[in-house]
């Protein structure tokens, strides 16, 4: 195994063939069914060169293509998926994690608020940028939209760790005038220039995406979102990340703060914040016309079961929404802190459950593709991570089926691919993944992580 520096990515040569059990999701299963869409090859081989995927399929039919001398590394006993991508997480939560909260408005008021007014250290940011690209990457989690705070510093924090390891990281300062404690507050104009200010220091660097943040409609006035509407459409290719219909009293609330509007979805759309590349986290409470609203725009949602549930919030329709007869484009999110988890595996399952609960289940392929293709088209991404295609950057995971003396006893019955899979999710974490790749090199080997380090970095 190549050894790991203190950038988390190999010495020396880049790992250019890996060898294993190997899936890949070449389609949208809530649109094409699931056997077109998840690949699977028991002795598969991954060829990368430039951090790109230059070949994937079987190893007997791809071997003679490795070039003189380079022999793979070899995962018989795992499985090589493509990396995760987190389409909705909070990087300045991490520490009030699992906190209690009865509703969304008590959680933001007693939890998330105040740690997010410690961000305006730039040594405290500094530290859980650390925490969170660490955790991120032993989760086999390769691709994230982040929210950051209000503090232009928490997002040149993450930013910076992030192109240290390589990460392809999209993320923002918050923007929010309204209806937050004074110190969390910016205005229209002043978080206009300071989201153009990091946009311009990072928006396209290495693999860094700029992400136009307002937290959500209640605590931006019209004039902020008029502002967010201007830096989006100025410059191509950034997103815009917000939240939409998370609980009941959320939509009500932002109802009675924008009474001209037909809804919560038409503020967004009112301002010109739908569209290809906005993506608002959660939209449990959409209604069926509001979901034909994101389709016909482009608009992506970002589904965060964990969170969800933790917050008694409502279940989110995945299949309706995903696989309807307008199909809206949908990624999954751990939402932490609210959501529990790094662990996309985990937040995988939730899924799974959340559907079943909701009357419309969903199987493994579209469990799966929320998690990776499904992530990666939600952030404009579709053609560059999330299936493993050649051509695609080279960012994967190696699952360990044996990670646990339990997971293992199960795993060995599992008859099929999907059951392997699903049983990964609903009995895996961290410690199921056994290797993390970005461009092509290995950036998180979990035998090789260093123990006591508080989640941190070595």
């Amino acid at each position: 195994m190549p050894a790991l520096d203190d950038t988390g990515a190999g010495n020396g040569p880049a790992v250019t063939a890996v060898r294993g059990p190997l899936v890949r999701f070449p389609a949208d299963p809530f649109r094409t069914g699931s056997g077109e869409a998840l690949r699977y090859v028991s002795d598969g081989l991954l060829i990368c060169a430039d951090g790109r995927v230059t070949a994937a399929g079987e190893h007997a039919a791809l071997r003679h293509r490795l070039p003189a001398g380079v022999i793979p590394v070899h995962y018989p006993d795992q499985v090589i998926v493509p990396g995760f991508v987190d389409a909705h997480v909070h990087g300045v939560q991490t520490d009030v994690m699992t906190a209690f909260g009865a509703d969304l408005t008590g959680w933001l008021e007693r939890r998330a608020f105040p740690e997010e007014e410690r961000f305006a250290d730039a040594g405290y940011a500094r530290e859980a940028a650390a925490v969170l690209c660490h955790q991120l990457l032993r989760n086999g989690t390769t691709t994230a939209l982040v929210f950051g705070s209000v503090h232009p510093g928490s997002a040149d924090a993450l930013f910076a760790e992030a192109a240290r390891r390589n990460l392809r990281i999209a993320c923002g300062k918050v923007l929010m005038d309204r209806n937050a404690p004074d110190a969390l507050l910016d205005t229209a104009d002043s978080g206009y220039e300071e989201s153009k200010a990091l946009l311009g220091r990072w928006h396209g660097k290495g693999r860094a995406q700029y992400a136009i943040t307002p937290r959500f409609a209640p605590s931006s006035t019209p004039a902020q979102l008029e502002a967010a509407a201007a830096l989006w459409h100025e410059h191509p290719g950034t997103l815009l990340h917000t939240h939409v219909s998370e609980t009941p009293d959320e939509v009500t609330w932002a109802r009675s703060l924008f009474p001209g509007r037909a809804g919560y979805l038409d503020i967004y759309d009112h301002y010109g914040l739908l569209g290809p590349g906005a993506v608002l986290a959660h939209g449990v409470h959409l209604s069926p016309a509001e979901r034909d609203r994101c389709a016909a725009t482009g608009t992506a949602l970002a589904h965060c079961p964990g969170s969800n549930l933790a917050l008694g919030s409502g279940l989110f329709p995945a299949r309706e929404t995903a696989g309807g007869p307008r199909p809206v484009t949908v990624g999954l999110g751990t939402d932490v802190g609210a959501g529990p988890t790094f662990s996309m595996l985990s937040t995988v399952y939730d899924a799974y459950r959340v559907a079943a609960v909701c009357g419309a289940p969903i199987d493994t392929a579209q469990a799966y593709h929320l998690a990776t293709r499904g992530g990666a088209a939600a952030l404009g991404l579709a053609d560059t991570v999330g299936s493993l295609t050649p051509g695609q950057e080279a960012d994967f995971a190696v699952l360990d089926p044996r990670a646990t003396p339990l997971l293992a006893r199960r795993t060995a019955r599992a008859e099929d691919i999907e059951e392997l899979l699903l049983v990964l999710a609903a009995m895996g974490d961290d410690r199921a993944v056994r290797a993390t790749y970005v461009a092509g090199r290995l950036a998180h080997d979990r035998d090789a992580a260093p123990a006591g380090r508080g989640g941190g970095d070595p």
